[in-house]
């Protein structure tokens, strides 16, 4: 019998399933593929969570949203639904009502450029690869910024491709609703619709600086490289923006 090929293999603990685990890689590309043995997250959803026990280890008593977990529920995202009784999550489509269910799935529809949700009503507002496909991210931030309560975050992996250089622009939509587009147009894996979603932002290390001018929040990127923990890949960054004010010392 021939045996699948290997380009990575470690024991460890995962954050996710909290036990020993064994996370393996068939190819290089281990963003998506550093699988654990125990649940099948990838580092992205490891890191992510990681970041939430680290700065929120309470995060099962808050109240959480999340825009556009994968579908079927895996990872990060299948975990707060078990945990955390305070988790909701939402997806867009432009021909359900903003603040509806969506008649096939009875999910709520929401654009985060544009929410129908109260001023303080989330802890923690999470989003996983979300933000390379967005047309306006400055309105985003500031919908995001809006809904966190005092002392909350939004925390999310976004891949951070242009690493030092200034993020860049792909795709652009115009007053008529058409797509400009500025670089050859290129897709992701998306939930619902026809399965792809457009990336319309390239963007690199200064997304912190970008989402704390737009949101009037301290705004940082989380790296960690442990594969201890498995969590190890490219782009493998969180992005945090904290709804706090500094300290009286």
């Amino acid at each position: 019998m021939t045996q699948s090929p290997t380009f990575l293999a470690s024991d460890g603990f995962c954050p996710l399933c909290q036990r020993e685990a064994h996370f393996q890689s068939p190819v290089s590309w281990l963003r998506d593929h550093f699988v654990c043995d125990g649940c099948g997250s990838i580092p992205r959803e490891r890191a992510l969570i990681a970041v939430i026990d680290m700065l929120y280890p309470h995060w099962r008593s808050l109240e959480i949203h999340e825009t556009s977990p994968s579908m079927p529920m895996r990872g990060a995202s299948r975990k707060l639904l078990a945990e955390c009784q305070g988790y909701t999550y939402s997806y867009y489509d432009s021909a359900v009502p903003l603040g509806e269910n969506l008649p096939d799935t009875g999910f709520r529809c929401e654009n985060i450029e544009k929410m129908t949700f109260p001023e303080c009503s989330f802890d923690l507002f999470l989003s996983q690869d979300v933000f390379e496909h967005i047309f306006h991210p400055a309105m985003a931030i500031k919908e995001i910024a809006r809904t966190l309560k005092p002392g909350g975050a939004a925390i999310m992996s976004v891949p951070l491709v242009r690493k030092s250089l200034n993020s860049e622009r792909r795709a652009a939509l115009l007053s008529n609703d058409e797509i400009e587009y500025l670089k050859p147009a290129e897709y992701h894996g998306n939930a619902i619709d026809d399965g792809t979603s457009l990336v319309t932002i390239d963007w690199g290390y200064d997304i912190a600086s970008y989402l704390t001018i737009h949101s009037g929040l301290p705004s940082w990127i989380v790296y960690i490289d442990d594969l201890s923990r498995g969590i190890k890949a490219e782009f493998i960054e969180v992005v945090v923006v904290q709804k706090i004010t500094a300290p009286s010392l």
